[in-house]
């Protein structure tokens, strides 16, 4: 399980790498990509190097024309090296072990099947669409290997929440969602209604909470229904909204309504770069009071449970049961702020910049001095209130899971 999700997350990285050092040409890009898979997975950075090595002799017994002397094409390579390698001040690399998350207390009923009797799940085929290397169909794979389950597809203009609910009514004893964070955040609120459990299966773009849980392909959450594992996860909640990864407003949520708006017609990475040129040219601080403190803030992010590490590139979770919220802000109300905040985050000093600041809390309250807010959660946007509370009153998700046995030391109490 570990090496598959290495080698997607050492392919995803190499391209991103090679996609910041194009600019810099073929060979920088080769570069940076070789460069950004090896933080990853060795044995994708090795293939990658043999393959841009094949495609260089290839070009040269064809007679193509050199890049350029000798030295120019050298500094390429180490300026395109080092693009590779500093990806990892904005996306660090990730522990090998998943979460640890709280064993099952409550659920009794989630026997093993190995057919999959009792199981519904939904796939959301247009989820993963900006992925960089998609799963193979889920649909398929979902219905060879459990063959008693209800597999559903969801059709072009169909409600997920609807389709899932109906299903929850029917009887089943699990529910389950084929998706990205989105989609898994929809079935969450679902299941939490009927009180089911969720078995998750990531076909999304970036499958946060899956890589947490340690469900890695479509063959993991198969196992998990087979063996009967679930585990229970905490569950936030901003305005009254579940939220399984993240909730944020201010830039960050201009920015997804920015991308969305672009992607449908450019992709999701160029909508993504393009919207942040954008967002960072006019978007304006937001005034508001957290706990009763008066800011000028840029930007809030809130994470269930703490994230690692503590910088502007929350990655991981260590548990997903502590009971806690990870709050991070970037404040407004230094001169140059953002422009120190990008030079704090280059130069590894985040934790001591005055512009950016973290905590963990059990809850926040917040009031907003700008009339009522866009907010975000589990990177789906929508329109909130001037006063709201961000917490995590109790309620808890049983998530089927392969890596139950790694929590059973660590449930509190």
């Amino acid at each position: 399980m570990g090496s598959g999700r290495f080698a997607r997350r050492a392919a995803l990285r190499a391209t991103l790498a090679g996609t910041a050092a194009a600019p810099l040409g073929a060979p920088a890009a080769a570069a940076a990509a070789v460069a950004g898979a090896a933080q990853e997975e060795p044995r994708v950075a090795a293939a990658l190097g043999a393959a841009a090595a094949g495609g260089l002799a290839v070009r040269s017994r064809r007679g193509a024309p050199s890049p350029g002397p000798a030295r120019t094409v050298a500094a390429r390579v180490a300026a395109g090296a080092a693009i590779g390698v500093l990806t990892r001040f904005v996306w660090p690399v990730a522990p090998e072990e998943p979460a640890r998350v709280a064993p099952q207390r409550t659920w009794r009923d989630a026997d093993p099947s190995v057919g999959g009797d009792g199981v519904a799940i939904v796939v959301n085929p247009g989820a993963g669409t900006g992925a960089i290397a998609p799963a193979p169909d889920p649909a398929t794979a979902l219905r060879l290997a459990l063959p008693a389950a209800e597999v559903v597809e969801l059709a072009e203009g169909e409600d997920l929440a609807e389709v899932l609910d109906e299903l929850a009514a029917g009887g089943c004893r699990a529910l389950g969602v084929a998706g990205g964070d989105g989609s898994i955040n929809t079935a969450a609120g679902v299941a939490l209604r009927h009180g089911l459990p969720l078995v998750v299966v990531p076909a999304g773009t970036l499958n946060h909470l899956a890589r947490d849980l340690g469900v890695e392909t479509v063959e993991d959450a198969v196992a998990a229904v087979r063996r009967g594992e679930v585990a229970e996860i905490d569950v936030g909640r901003i305005a009254g909204r579940p939220f399984l990864n993240t909730a944020s407003f201010g830039s960050y949520v201009e920015l997804v309504d920015a991308r969305e708006a672009l992607e449908h017609r450019i992709g999701k990475w160029p909508a993504l770069a393009v919207a942040l040129v954008r967002v960072l040219r006019r978007s304006a601080p937001i005034e508001v009071a957290l706990d009763g403190d008066p800011r000028r803030l840029w930007l809030v992010f809130v994470g269930n449970c703490r994230y690692q590490p503590e910088g502007m590139a929350p990655t991981w979770r260590e548990r997903l049961d502590d009971g806690r919220l990870d709050v991070r802000v970037v404040d407004a109300g230094h001169p140059f702020s953002r422009t120190r905040l990008a030079l704090a985050a280059a130069t590894g000093t985040l934790r001591r910049s005055r512009v950016f600041e973290t905590w963990a809390a059990p809850a926040l309250h917040v009031r907003s001095g700008n009339g009522p807010l866009r907010l975000a959660r589990d990177g789906e946007t929508f329109d909130g209130d001037d006063e709201f509370d961000i917490a995590k009153p109790g309620d808890r998700l049983a998530v089927f899971t392969p890596r139950n046995s790694l929590a059973e030391d660590h449930w509190p109490g």
